[in-house]
C-alpha cells in the first residue's frame, strides 16, 4: 500500500509540474485525472461540471464531477436578463456546490464545436469562482470530449461536494459596473474589447435590442483563442501574441472586455488574464445586453482599429 502511494505520489509530481502549487490556470486531462484519483480523499479536488444542460451531466461526467449549472448564477434583474445575482444568493449556491477556499478546482463541459460551446460556461463559473475569492482554479484543457478522446473513464454516479467554506476576502475589483465603465473606456491606456463574433459586433445579427457595439470598442472573437477541432483546447499564449498585438492588446494596457451576456468575455479575460499574463485585466459584467437596455447611450457599428 505505501509502496503504491508513492509511486502514485512520483507519477503525480511529474505529471503536475507547475500545476502543484495554487493558481488559476489551464490543467491537461493528464494532470487533471492525477489529482481526481489521488489516493487520499481529502487530497482531492473538488470537481465541478459547468454545463446548462443537466441531461448531458446525467449521460456521461467525470468521476466525482458535481454538476453546477453556470446558469443558475444568473437572473433577470430591473428587466435585464441573465444579470449575476446579487452576493449573498452566489454565496449560498458556491457554498452549497463545496466550494472551498482551501482545495483546488478543476472546471470543465463539452460541446467542442462552435456555435454551441460551453467552455464559455466554464470560464464564467471561473470568473465568479476568482470574484469569491477562490485562488486555486483549474479549467481542464479540451473539456470532457478531450478526456473521453483519451479513454479516460467517466461516471453516471452523482457526487454531492461537503458544504463549502468560501474565502473572507473578495476580489471584486475584477469586474466593472456600468458607470465606471463609462468613466473609464475612452482614457488613453484603456482598451475596451468586444469578444463576441463579428457579426455582432458590427450589428449584423438579429439577437439583440440595439445593433453594434459599445463606441470604441476593438473587436476581438473569443474562439481565436482556441483550437479549431475542440475549442475547449486552448491556444498557446505565443501562437496568438502577434494577434493581440495588432488588436492593440498590449499588457501596459487596463484592458476591459465584454460580449453578449459575459461569457464570451469571461473566456477572453481568462485566457488574458491566467493564460498570457496580462495583469490589468477586467470584464464588464453587463456586457452587451445591459449596455443595448440603455437607450441614452450610443452605440456604433463601425469597425475600430488597434489604438
Amino acid at each position: 500500500m505505501k509502496l503504491g502511494f508513492i509511486a502514485w505520489l512520483v507519477g503525480l509530481c511529474i505529471a503536475l509540474g507547475p500545476y502543484s502549487k495554487a493558481e488559476i490556470s489551464v490543467i491537461s486531462c493528464q494532470q487533471a485525472k492525477g489529482l481526481i484519483e489521488n489516493p487520499d480523499p481529502k487530497q482531492r479536488p473538488v470537481v465541478i461540471d459547468t454545463r446548462g444542460g443537466y441531461k448531458d451531466y446525467f449521460r456521461s461526467h467525470l468521476p466525482t464531477a458535481h454538476h453546477l449549472n453556470f446558469d443558475t448564477l444568473r437572473g433577470t434583474d430591473h428587466g435585464v436578463p441573465v444579470q449575476y445575482l446579487p452576493e449573498d444568493l452566489t454565496k449560498a449556491l458556491l457554498i452549497r456546490a463545496g466550494i472551498d477556499r482551501s482545495r483546488t478546482h478543476l472546471l470543465y463541459a463539452t460541446g467542442d464545436k462552435l456555435p454551441n460551446d460551453e467552455i464559455l460556461s466554464t470560464s464564467m463559473v471561473a470568473y465568479v469562482l476568482e470574484k469569491f475569492g477562490v485562488t486555486d482554479i483549474r479549467v481542464v484543457d479540451g473539456g470532457l470530449a478531450h478526456w473521453k478522446q483519451l479513454g479516460y473513464p467517466t461516471t453516471q454516479e452523482y457526487f454531492g461536494n461537503p458544504t463549502g467554506n468560501l474565502p473572507e476576502q473578495t476580489k471584486s475589483s475584477i469586474g466593472i459596473g456600468i458607470e465606471e465603465l463609462l468613466e473609464l473606456k475612452d482614457k488613453p491606456n484603456v482598451m475596451l474589447v468586444d469578444a463576441r463574433p463579428a457579426n455582432e459586433y458590427l450589428g449584423q445579427d438579429d439577437v439583440w435590442l440595439r445593433k453594434g457595439h459599445i463606441p470604441g470598442a476593438v473587436s476581438f472573437h473569443w474562439a481565436r483563442l482556441m483550437e479549431k477541432d475542440n475549442t475547449h483546447k486552448f491556444l498557446p499564449a505565443q501562437q496568438v501574441e502577434k494577434e493581440f498585438a495588432a488588436a492593440g492588446l498590449t499588457k501596459d494596457k487596463q484592458i476591459i472586455v465584454y460580449c453578449g451576456t459575459s461569457r464570451e468575455g469571461s473566456l477572453l479575460r481568462f485566457y488574458l488574464a491566467h493564460v498570457a499574463g496580462f495583469p490589468n485585466v477586467r470584464l464588464y459584467e453587463g456586457s452587451w445586453k445591459e449596455y443595448a437596455s440603455l437607450k441614452h447611450l450610443p452605440v456604433e457599428t463601425k469597425e475600430n482599429l488597434a489604438k
